[in-house]
């Protein structure tokens, strides 16, 4: 079987994304390639750029297992170097201590002799699997709306059978098996024998905000909340397409008390949330990874998983676990009032 190395990755990932890639320090520094993006909240210290390619790693290394998954951790970094994983590509961009457990990434990563590739606003708009999970075909697309980068907005078309706001939340449901999901919460409550354990797939599973499941949909403003999207964007697309029933947010979701919801109130649209960021692995970490698989058959390709459950202080862990956590507090942790 012939040989894979990580320039091949690279290779491959620059053919899949159509040459969206850094393929060296003149591609970064040159500001010719539009996704090489400085992110910034204006945070002292916390601006990350992102750079699709290869971020840490020997080009000349051979690749043994590759692992697809959404945003980096030192979780995931103790999966890799325990099952032969060695290389990880993350749609998330990376960050020194951030995403290797607070640690330089070259130190943590060259330990194990891990590359890490990320990819993110290289991989947006390249499919349309997303408004495709959530039941409509684009007749309109921007990944820079307003001219904010990653600020991606669809106006789409239903599918044929996608007959009202109810049908979206149910294809979702019936798409990411939240039937198994809440069979595996179920039996873990049981397991735990504490009925408050909470899990993202199942809290932030597709929900109504305004309408009914009866509501009728035939297009529709899908929109990622967290990106930068404001009402004025809102009201703007709808001039341009008056038709518009709907307003789906997906990725993220809004709450009341959210601008949106209030632009949306004054429109007389509907408000559905879709798939919360739990499922992005599903979305965009799959046909990621199915791409690579056709690219690069020689190398096994594996999706990492992330899942975060919400336990209580009172139910985590062991007893002698929680008697430790007590332990340390009381006698190495300075408390209010001491």
């Amino acid at each position: 079987m012939e040989k894979v190395f990580v320039r091949d990755i690279l290779a491959a990932l620059d053919d899949l994304t159509g040459g969206r890639c850094v393929s060296g320090p003149e591609d970064y520094a040159s500001g010719k390639n539009p996704f090489v993006v400085t992110k910034s909240s204006g945070i002292p210290g916390k601006a990350v750029t992102e750079m699709p390619g290869l971020v840490c790693g020997d080009p000349d290394m051979e690749v043994h297992k590759i692992a697809v998954m959404m945003t980096l951790t030192e979780s995931a970094i103790e999966l890799a170097a325990a099952t032969g994983v060695n290389v990880i590509i993350t749609h998330h961009p990376v960050a020194d201590g951030a995403n290797s457990g607070g640690v330089l990434l070259r130190t943590y990563l060259n330990l194990y002799h891990i590359a890490v590739f990320e990819v993110h606003e290289a991989f947006h708009g390249l499919h349309p699997g997303i408004p495709w999970l959530h039941g409509h075909k684009p007749i309109y697309s921007n990944i820079c709306y307003g001219g904010i980068q990653g600020n991606i907005i669809h106006v789409g078309e239903v599918l044929p059978e996608i007959h009202t706001i109810g049908d979206i939340v149910h294809r979702l449901d019936a798409l990411m098996d939240l039937e198994t999901e809440d069979y595996i919460l179920q039996a873990v409550r049981k397991y735990r024998k504490c009925s408050a354990v909470q899990e993202t797939s199942m809290v932030a599973r597709g929900k109504i905000i305004l309408g009914s499941e009866d509501s009728k949909v035939k297009k529709l403003i899908h929109i990622f909340p967290h990106t930068g999207v404001l009402p004025e964007h809102i009201r703007s697309i709808v001039k341009e397409y008056p038709d518009v029933d709907t307003i789906l947010a997906s990725i993220s979701r809004v709450y009341e008390g959210n601008p949106l919801l209030d632009v949306a109130r004054e429109l007389k649209l509907n408000f559905v949330c879709g798939n919360s960021h739990a499922m992005e692995i599903y979305e965009n970490g799959v046909p990621l990874a199915a791409a690579l698989r056709d690219h690069l058959p020689e190398v096994e390709v594996l999706i990492f998983r992330e899942k975060i459950e919400s336990i209580p202080l009172a139910n985590v862990g062991t007893q002698g676990i929680r008697d430790y956590g007590d332990k340390i507090s009381r006698e190495y942790l300075h408390r209010k009032g001491n």
